[in-house]
């Protein structure tokens, strides 16, 4: 990612698993090259999320668990699970990455959240990077191994995902922050190395790793008139 660029801040509130995917759609679909690119930071109501392969119905346990507070991804992957993770969405122009392959513009862009995690004294890396992990996947995204999912002391923590077009790069992730006493399956979070963390604590301190690993410069931005009309619309299709 190229460095010393303006980004557009958007702080979303917690919302519902529709909310927070129908937004990521909008701001891609009207996203164009000359635009300032985008970083946004949200949290989520208790749900869950599939990839764009995938349906909600096909799971129907989870469906009942969370009463049907449940979205679609615009990226691929398998089921994950949310209400107790910050997440990022980035909108970035392709040509920022031209010339670069999907796991090197991948690899790029994570880097702020191995400084992120390192910043909290973890020792951090990607998979690929680990000689005491065997890659491996699962329907559960934060279960499995991928060359780049990020490693926490060889401990897989949170999942990202990438969708190109011809004038955007689309990634978004999850890290998760606080421990769920259950079966789900959500791999680590900050609190299995005793971190414990606020979402807003968590925000700044992501914010803070963004700005130097790409010496950045974040605007706080609230949605334009056109991307809530599009929100709107959308949301209401998904009625």
């Amino acid at each position: 990612m190229k460095k010393n660029k303006i980004f557009r801040l958007i702080l979303s509130d917690n919302e519902t698993a529709m909310f927070n995917m129908t937004l990521d759609k909008t701001l891609v679909s009207l996203f164009e090259e000359q635009n300032l690119p985008i970083l946004r930071l949200y949290t989520w109501q208790n749900s869950f999320s599939v990839g764009l392969s995938q349906k909600c119905e096909d799971y129907p346990t989870y469906v009942k668990k969370f009463k049907n507070n449940c979205a679609k991804r615009i990226t691929g992957g398998g089921v994950l699970f949310h209400g107790h993770d910050l997440s990022y969405s980035l909108v970035l122009p392709s040509s920022d990455f031209e010339g670069l392959s999907v796991k090197q513009s991948y690899e790029n862009i994570c880097q702020f959240l191995l400084k992120f995690y390192k910043d909290l004294g973890l020792n951090s890396c990607f998979a690929k990077d680990s000689q005491d992990v065997t890659l491996s996947k699962s329907e559960f995204c934060q279960v499995g191994f991928e060359a780049y999912d990020i490693l926490v002391n060889n401990t897989k923590i949170g999942g990202n995902a990438q969708k190109r077009t011809k004038k955007v790069i689309f990634q978004h992730g999850s890290i998760p922050i606080k421990g769920i006493k259950n079966d789900e399956k959500i791999g680590s979070t900050l609190e299995d190395f005793n971190i414990n963390l606020s979402f807003e604590e968590a925000k700044k301190r992501v914010i803070k790793a963004f700005e130097n690993s790409f010496k950045a410069t974040l605007k706080n931005s609230s949605l334009t008139k056109e991307e809530n009309e599009k929100l709107i619309q959308l949301l209401g299709e998904n009625k």
